[in-house]
């Protein structure tokens, strides 16, 4: 982009801006993109679709994500007025799926939640880790994409209660916009103190990552995609063969979502000790674990820690790759932060269809084959990033790239 925003003025403490990070991403992906996963089974109760259905939605919201990925850095709009933008579409799309009609109306504001979703995550993670490197090393910097995990647990509680308590499926995601509103205003509080976007001499047009392999970068974070979406879209399946009791498939999604923001916190120090590129090597290997367990054995036990390991690290990567990324952006990252949105939703359509496929080649095997195929591409992706990392010596600690 042209214009990217200016950074807040200093009135502006760093807590708020990395709480207003926190709470977009909360909104627009903890809700507006991953509540549909806990609100599809109370469709499906009150009749209004079935699972198949419901799996066409959500490859309509992954092709939405796909293309807000490819699209982000071409709207025109500076990163914090994508995010802002993004934001109020998010609230409005959730609502509005209360509102019943033919299957394509569903799947086009499946579709436009995912293009949101992927705008407002790009948008937020460059205009505020813009703001935060202004206060120099900060927590801040990783804890923001808890919010990713925090939105999710949030949804998830909420689904949960409203299942117990029987309530129609159109009034809660009416409900589930008005909290998104509500989540949303620190955010907008924030965005509105900031100075209209100018525009800068140079760099002009898109941003390019500094030599060292910035393309397989790109590459790995697709790795990501591929691998995670396997064990997120298929555990609960596996687990209804080995839990009797119905209850404890409601406490799941919740439950991934503290993991995930619990390691986004986590993930705070470890980036301040190790390198990036260590990290996600490290996350990438045990959720390669994580991915393969269930297929080789599958008990109680194997699905409970694939569940961790996979939600214990697939934001950590997702907050270690940005950062990289951005790190090596020359001008705007917004660009590089793109590429790799759209790389992870290629990556997350190509696993349910090579799981379709496999499964219909081998129908008892074909899930176990595609987790393993996840999991060596995730072993083998964390391989190449541990020795890129011992290789280089520009992959430092977070400390080390103020910018």
């Amino acid at each position: 982009m042209n214009a990217p925003a200016t950074d807040p003025p200093p009135a502006v403490p760093a807590w708020a801006v990395g709480l207003a990070g926190l709470l977009s991403l909360a909104v627009a992906m903890g809700i507006g993109r991953f509540a549909f996963t806990p609100m599809l089974p109370l469709m499906v109760q009150a009749g209004q679709l079935d699972v198949a259905a419901g799996g066409w939605l959500a490859a309509a919201n992954y092709a939405g994500y796909l293309a807000g990925g490819l699209t982000a850095s071409r709207t025109g709009l500076a990163p914090a007025r994508l995010a802002l933008v993004s934001l109020l579409a998010t609230v409005l799309l959730t609502a509005a799926m209360a509102w019943p009609g033919p299957p394509a109306w569903w799947g086009a504001l499946r579709f436009l939640a995912g293009v949101a979703s992927a705008w407002a995550f790009v948008g937020t993670s460059v205009w505020c880790l813009a703001a935060l490197a202004r206060s120099g090393p900060t927590p801040w910097t990783s804890a923001l994409y808890a919010g990713v995990g925090t939105g999710i647990a949030l949804a998830g509680l909420f689904c949960l209660a409203g299942g117990a308590w029987r309530w129609p499926a159109g009034p809660m995601w009416i409900a589930l916009g008005g909290l998104g509103l509500l989540l949303s205003l620190p955010a907008l509080r924030v965005l509105a103190r900031r100075p209209a976007a100018t525009p800068v001499a140079a760099p002009t047009g898109a941003a390019v990552a500094a030599p060292g392999g910035g393309g397989t970068l790109v590459a790995c974070y697709a790795v990501l995609g591929f691998g995670y979406i396997l064990p997120a879209t298929f555990l609960p399946v596996m687990a209804r063969a080995v839990v009797a009791d119905a209850h404890l498939f409601g406490l799941a999604w919740p439950v991934f979502g503290v993991t995930a923001a619990l390691s986004a916190l986590a993930a705070a120090r470890l980036l301040r000790r190790h390198s990036r590129m260590h990290v996600w090597a490290v996350s990438h290997a045990l959720m390669g674990i994580g991915v393969l367990l269930p297929s080789l054995w599958l008990a109680g036990w194997t699905i409970v820690l694939s569940a961790l390991l996979v939600g214990g690290t697939f934001m950590v990567v997702t907050l270690a790759g940005v950062q990289e990324m951005r790190a090596r952006a020359s001008g705007d990252a917004t660009s590089l932060v793109a590429r790799m949105t759209a790389a992870f939703a290629l990556g997350q359509i190509a696993g349910p269809v090579l799981s379709s496929l496999l499964l219909r080649l081998w129908p008892v095997q074909g899930l176990s084959l595609a987790l393993q195929c996840g999991a060596v591409a995730l072993l083998a992706s964390s391989a190449w990033l541990w020795r890129a990392a011992t290789s280089s010596s520009s992959f430092l600690p977070e400390s080390s790239h103020v910018r």
